[in-house]
């Protein structure tokens, strides 16, 4: 293993680390906020000398300095997005410690490919570890893209029987917060936690109307802002809701069925997407390991064009297409409904 290579791995860490201790001990939080946080939250502070306990997790959850960054973090736009976007995937992290978990697995598939390249030397190379750093760069992200759309799908499935739910309440003669606390019971996750944080926000003295609107923000639901806009609608004008909610509980089985039937029949299509898009990279990666010389000629430097290697030229023309192709079969396919 190269030691070079080792050394720029430790200082790369080494360097992430000083940066988010510095940023912890640059931010100062309000005692005011601090106790807001302890209340909303339910914790309380437990003793110093029963802090060596409790495991690594609840020392990190613990730390003064995480909990000092996670502040600082919060406060910047770019913390604010990745705050509500954890809560749309239902991830009980806080910002900086999910920051953290991108830092690690940017350095980490590095450093892992750093080990396997004791059994597979190709893997040491600059080449696989920069690809490495990238993959690791990507992961987080796709995991919460993932942890995103599959609870925003599994809301939308569940939503025209809550609607039901709900309308046939109205009828027995509850009122409509009777009837959403009938579905906080009654109903499973993301239903259940999505209405229940309406219930607590009512609770808290803030209007029904706005906290429907937080919860059609949290979830960005199309179906789900149908029914919200319906509902303020009802509240302005008048009429019979259990009969509005029933017109929206079909139109939104209807899409769902829709979307089904359309995901059924473009189902080879988009499996070609995916392998024009997938399959050359998964080939270029396993002949890099069987052969890693196999790609030398194409940086070779004595058949250059433009002061390039004509390897490299031809590399970045076979991207850009495959990446033009994997887009127009997502286009083609994606049909709004």
């Amino acid at each position: 293993m190269d030691s070079l290579t080792l050394a720029v791995a430790g200082a790369a860490a080494l360097a992430i680390f000083l940066i988010a201790v510095g940023i912890a001990l640059s931010g100062s939080g309000s005692g005011v906020t601090a106790r807001l946080e302890r209340y909303a939250s339910g914790r309380r502070e437990a003793p110093a000398a029963s802090s060596g306990q409790g495991g690594i997790a609840e020392l990190l959850a613990q730390s003064q300095a995480l909990a000092q960054l996670n502040k600082v973090v919060e406060q910047r736009h770019f913390g604010a997005n990745l705050a509500r976007e954890l809560a749309r995937a239902d991830l009980k992290l806080k910002v900086s410690e999910f920051l953290i978990l991108w830092a690690a697995s940017t350095i980490g598939i590095p450093v892992l490919f750093l080990v396997l390249s004791v059994a597979l030397p190709a893997l040491g190379s600059p080449l696989a570890l920069l690809a490495g750093a990238l993959l690791g760069f990507l992961l987080p992200r796709f995991w919460l893209n993932r942890r995103k759309a599959s609870r925003l799908n599994a809301f939308n499935k569940q939503l025209p029987d809550t609607i039901t739910l709900i309308a046939n309440a109205l009828r027995a003669g509850s009122s409509f917060l009777q009837a959403v606390e009938l579905v906080v019971r009654e109903t499973r996750p993301p239903v259940s936690t999505e209405f229940s944080r309406v219930i607590r926000e009512v609770n808290l003295g803030l209007p029904f109307e706005q906290a429907m609107e937080n919860m059609v923000r949290r979830v960005r639901s199309d179906d789900l802002e149908l029914m919200a806009t319906a509902i303020a609608i009802q509240h302005t004008v008048g009429g019979n809701l259990a009969e509005i909610l029933d017109s929206i509980a079909f139109t939104i089985r209807e899409r769902v069925r829709i979307k089904g039937e359309i995901r059924v029949l473009t189902a080879q299509q988009r499996m070609s997407g995916y392998v024009v898009g997938f399959l050359p990279f998964g080939l270029a990666a396993f002949i890099f390991i069987a052969a890693p010389s196999f790609f030398d000629p194409m940086f070779d430097p004595a058949v250059s064009v433009g002061g390039l290697p004509a390897g490299v030229i031809i590399l970045g023309l076979g991207l850009v297409s495959m990446f033009v192709g994997f887009m127009l079969i997502r286009r083609i396919v994606d049909i709004e409904v």
